[in-house]
Parts: structure tokens; sequence; C-alpha cells
């Protein structure tokens, strides 16, 4: 797409960000100098109890409640807050929990959060993006909090290895990165995800597909086509991969294949993998093209990829081209020709000498759908389109548009184009 074309694009579809949030509201603090006196005031009382280090984790918590609920009744203490209530959740949360980010990352109306440094926090709340009244009391505060995030996922990260993709207990992906790389202090993005598992219904509901490219998208699912899944960051990639592995029928193996595990699938014969760094040797490194490999091993009826982003993707065309249809998987891409585009790329990165027709005929063979997403100025997600891989026509890959919406804006709904789907075993559009 031309720069001019681009500039249109924005300018046709912008429309007004939602009014920006009062400075005290409910992603806001109470006053840090009021926690961090509760807090200094609990850690004097814990430091008493010498067996403190022994406790479960249960007893450890019950003790930790016990004394901010004592240091919260003393009369020098009381006298000073405005709302005790959320102090007590503000000291319980830098004691046991990730501190600052702790209400953020329960709050269900928080999709990401932001850290950049000690002072500056963001938060993405139904798709608009500001600034907090968060900050760390120090670098070392913001360390401890990461520190407890990489373990709960058994993961690490330190000066020897700066940077870390993992998980948080509730699902959410964790992103650190940690200085000299990060210029102005760590930086941590977490991805929040639903608790509740969306289904088609919901997002017919909302816009963000049509009834009649949902009824195809599971019948596709449903007859073993193999999907492709695009869009740009933060389009929802994710969710419309779990909802579309809810059409894999119950009786079906499927072996699921991430960098950091976040696909939620409802299967009872399901295998999650999940690649593993190398440790502090430099060796023991899993990575997903090793996982995608193993997978062939373990009879999987279809193989469920979270993301292909390298050399994996000659590994998975294989698979969807020997008898694992079905299969589903994600990558970024602007459009589903850019799709088919960096498909061709990651192979290439693999270091296999193929000839690009060869490399054009495994992925026209191997896809069969593609579903493009989309979002908008205002931060609105939606299918903006469903193309089918037709085959190759002389040296290049032909698709065909199902599903497509005449401007790229959720109020221009998603039409059938009248095209016929040859591909997905007798699916029509």
């Amino acid at each position: 797409m031309s720069l001019a074309a681009r500039a249109d694009r924005v300018a046709t579809n912008v429309t007004p960000l939602r009014p920006a949030l009062e400075a005290q509201d409910e992603f806001d603090l109470p006053s840090r100098d009021d926690i961090r006196g509760i807090i200094e005031r609990v850690r004097e009382r814990l430091a008493e109890v010498p067996e403190r280090a022994s406790m479960s984790d249960d007893r450890l918590r019950v003790l930790v409640e016990t004394n901010v609920a004592t240091v919260l009744s003393l009369p020098e203490v009381a006298s000073t807050l405005a709302d005790p209530v959320r102090a007590r959740a503000a000291a319980l949360d830098e004691l046991l929990g990730f501190g600052p980010l702790q209400d953020l990352l329960d709050a269900p109306k928080i999709s990401e959060i932001m850290v950049n440094g000690l002072d500056a926090v963001f938060v993405e709340s139904k798709g608009v993006l500001r600034r907090t009244n968060r900050s760390f009391d120090s670098t070392e505060q913001l360390l401890r909090v990461i520190d407890r995030m990489v373990r709960t996922s058994g993961r690490r990260v330190d000066q020897s290895s700066p940077m870390v993709d993992a998980r948080l207990p509730d699902g959410s992906r964790l992103n650190v990165v940690l200085p000299p790389l990060a210029v102005d202090g760590p930086s941590i993005t977490i991805r929040k995800f639903t608790a509740g598992h969306l289904t088609t219904d919901d997002l017919v509901e909302q816009g963000s597909l049509s009834a009649e490219a949902a009824d195809f998208l599971q019948a596709a699912v449903a007859s073993k086509a193999n999907v492709l899944v695009s869009g740009g960051t933060g389009t929802g990639k994710t969710t419309i991969l779990n909802i579309l592995s809810s059409f894999i029928g119950r009786h079906e193996r499927v072996v699921t294949v991430e960098d950091a595990v976040e696909l939620s699938l409802d299967l009872p014969n399901l295998i999650r993998l999940e690649t593993r760094p190398a440790n502090s040797e430099g060796a023991g490194e899993i990575a997903i093209r090793d996982l995608v490999r193993n997978s062939l091993r373990m009879r999987p009826d279809r193989i469920v990829v979270g993301e292909v982003r390298g050399s994996e993707a000659l590994d998975m065309l294989q698979a969807m081209n020997t008898g694992h249809e079905g299969s589903l998987s994600t990558l970024h891409a602007n459009s589903p020709r850019d799709a088919l585009r960096r498909l061709e790329t990651m192979v290439l990165l693999g270091g296999v000498e193929l000839p690009l027709r060869a490399i054009r005929e495994q992925i026209a063979s191997a896809i069969d759908v593609i579903v493009q997403l989309t979002r908008d100025a205002s931060g609105r997600r939606f299918v903006s389109s469903v193309t089918e891989v037709v085959g190759m026509e002389g040296e290049v890959v032909s698709t065909a548009d199902l599903f497509l919406r005449a401007a790229p804006s959720q109020d221009s709904p998603l039409v059938a184009t009248g095209v016929s789907a040859h591909r997905a075993m007798g699916v029509r559009a």
C-alpha cells in the first residue's frame, strides 16, 4: 500500500477518541507516601518473626494480612488515611502481589499494561491508551515485581539474559526488557486475555464478524481446512484462533505449539507444547521449529501453532501437506497477500535451498483460508476479509476474497463477495 493510500485510509477512518478519564479514577492509586509508611511498618513487624522463611504460602499470607490489619488499626495510621480499604489492598499487593500493577491485572476493563521505567505506567482500556498516576518508588521495587512475575513461569531475566517472554498465572502474556537494552529503565508489557471464552456469536453481536462469515469459518474448520489468521499487533489474532479452535471435533487429538502458552482450548485430547530459552550457559534451548517437528511424532489430528515467525514455517507447511489437515496458525501481516509473502520469506530464512516456485507451490497447497484482522484508529478490532487460497496461476499464488468489507472500518459490513469456496471441502460462501 502506498504512503498516500495509507494517509487516505487513516483520514477517512479516524473517529474521535473517548474523553480522557479524570485524573483520579479507578486506575489510580492512593498516595504512595501513605502506602510506603504502612509497608515499612509491616516489614518491621515481619522481621520479628524468624520462622517466616519456612512458612507455607498460605500461612505467610495469613501472617502478612494480619500484620497489615494491625498496622492500619493504629490510631496514628488510621487518622491519616482517606480510603483505608484501598490502602489495605495496595499494601497487600506490594507485599504479596505485583505491587502497583496488581489491581490493574485484576481489572477486567484493562486489556494491556505497559511500564516504561519507574514513573510511566500506561494501560489500554476499550482500545484507548492512557497514562495512569502509577509509579515505582525505586528501581529495586520495579525489579522485585519483575522477578516475582518471571518466577511464576519458571523463566529468568537478568543481565546475562535481559529479555524474556513469559506468562503470568492468569495466562496473561508478559514481556520484559532490562537495561542497558531498555535505555530509560526496565520495561514491562503485559497483554491480558479475556477471562470468559468469546464465541462467534459475541463477534457477530459486536460487528466484528458477520453471521454468514461465522457459519463459513465454523464449517471450514470442521471440514479440516487449513486456516491462517493474519493481522497486525493487537488485532486479536490469538482470540480468533481460540474461537476457531472451538470448532474442532472433541474426538480429535490436537497439539499446540507456542512461544509462551496463550491459547486456551477446551479439548479432551490436547497436548500443549511451549518453547524453552537457553540456560545461563547458553545451552538447552528448545525452539518452535523443534517442537513442530516433534509434534509430528505425537500422532496429532491437527497442529495449532500459536504464531509463525521464523524458519518453523517450512515445517508447518510440510505438516499441512502430509496428512495434518485442519491445522491452524497466526502470523503478523497487513493483508492476505502480505501474509503469503511473509510465509515465503520465513521459509527462505530456514536456510533450505528451494526455488521460489517450489516454496509458493507448498504454500498454495497447504493454506486453504486466510482470515485477515484489522484494528482501526479508535481501537476497534474486526475481521476485514476472509480469503481463499485457490492455487497457483503461473508463478503466482492465486487468491479469492470470499468475504470483504467495502471500507477498512467496522461500520462497513463484512459481506459475501459471491465467490464460491472450492477448497474448503464442499463449503460455500
